[in-house]
């Protein structure tokens, strides 16, 4: 009895380990798109596998390079992240278009069960 007992306790323990794993929100798409070359967006959209907090979600724009020019990562500033209504949708608007350079994406997000994850990417302007 105690094994059967015990067998029932761990298989269950592993089942809800299991779900608590894919609990936590996933980036399923960006754009642009990491590694991305092309024109000054307007705005960054990452899309998520799961509803988002939006007091506890945003991006961080930082240009790390720019053509002809040896610098540090500068933060870009005017940089605004809202929760697009489908709740799964991370948006940042840009205050005036990018200047020609490549640029680190930075996020972090909260879905509504609180996992929290994070991550970064780049993308080029032309």
């Amino acid at each position: 009895m105690f094994r059967k007992t015990a067998f029932a306790v761990a298989m269950a323990a592993s089942v809800l380990a299991a779900t608590a794993v894919q609990a936590h929100p996933k980036l399923n798409s960006a754009n642009p798109a990491a590694n991305a070359v092309g024109a000054s967006p307007t705005r960054i959209q990452l899309v998520f596998s799961e509803a988002l907090v939006a007091q506890f979600s945003g991006i961080d724009l930082t240009m790390t390079e720019m053509p002809g020019m040896k610098m540090g990562p500068m933060k870009m500033n005017g940089v605004k992240a809202t929760v697009a209504a489908d709740g799964k949708t991370l948006v940042a608007t840009l205050a005036k278009p990018l200047p020609v350079g490549t640029y680190k994406v930075d996020y972090h997000v909260v879905s509504t069960d609180t996992h929290r994850i994070q991550g970064s990417y780049t993308f080029k302007v032309q």
